[in-house]
Formats: C-alpha cells, structure tokens, sequence
C-alpha cells in the first residue's frame, strides 16, 4: 500500500526555486510530526526539515534561510518550498510520516531534484 506520494521534483539551475509536494494516505497519522529527508548518491539520508501538527519546525543546518516547510492538515499533505537552490542540494527527496494507531514509521518512493547548470 502506498502510504506517501511525493511530486514536483525535476532539473532547475542553481539560484532557482522548486517546490516539492507530498500527499498522504488517510492512514497516515495528521496528529504526528512529518518530513523531509534527502540522499545524495555516495551519502547517507540526511534530514531536511520537519514539521509538528500544530506547525513546529526544525531544520537541517544546510537548508536553513533557504527551504521553508508546510502543511495542511485538512489536505494530509506536506509542502517543501525550496529557493536558492545549489548544486549540493542535488539529491533525492524522501516525505516521511507515521501510521494511524500503530505508530510505524513509512516513507514515500521518492522524488529527484537535480540542481545544475
């Protein structure tokens, strides 16, 4: 069963914006924390930015001042608005949330952001 769907990312030049999406099944639980996680090719899954129920925030020290997460509870859905893009943010995107009742924590396919030139 396909618990998150992540969508918008692509190819942009460095300087740019993009703004990733991702949907969540009913399953998966609007009273948890949700975020974003990355992995660039040669390196472990690092952290983004997550962001509580009630719109608490943390994030990576490498995005910080340039991406901005958000949510709509009503829509399940998390939104990562990414500007001042740079080639080291290159990398796959990865929404992350927690399931309604057993708590278990699932992670969406993926989506591909290139940042170049």
């Amino acid at each position: 069963q396909v618990y998150l769907v992540e969508s918008g990312g692509g190819l942009v030049q460095p300087a740019g914006s993009l703004r990733l999406s991702c949907a969540a099944s009913r399953s998966v639980s609007s009273a948890n924390a949700m975020g974003w996680y990355r992995q660039a090719p040669g390196k472990e899954r690092e952290l983004v930015a997550t962001i509580t129920s009630s719109s608490s925030t943390n994030y990576g020290d490498s995005v910080k001042g340039r991406f901005t997460i958000s949510r709509d509870n009503a829509k399940n859905t998390v939104y990562l608005q990414m500007n001042s893009l740079k080639p080291e943010d290159t990398a796959v995107y990865y929404c992350n949330g927690r399931l309604k009742y057993t708590n278990l924590e699932v992670w969406g396919q993926g989506t591909l952001v290139t940042v170049s030139s």
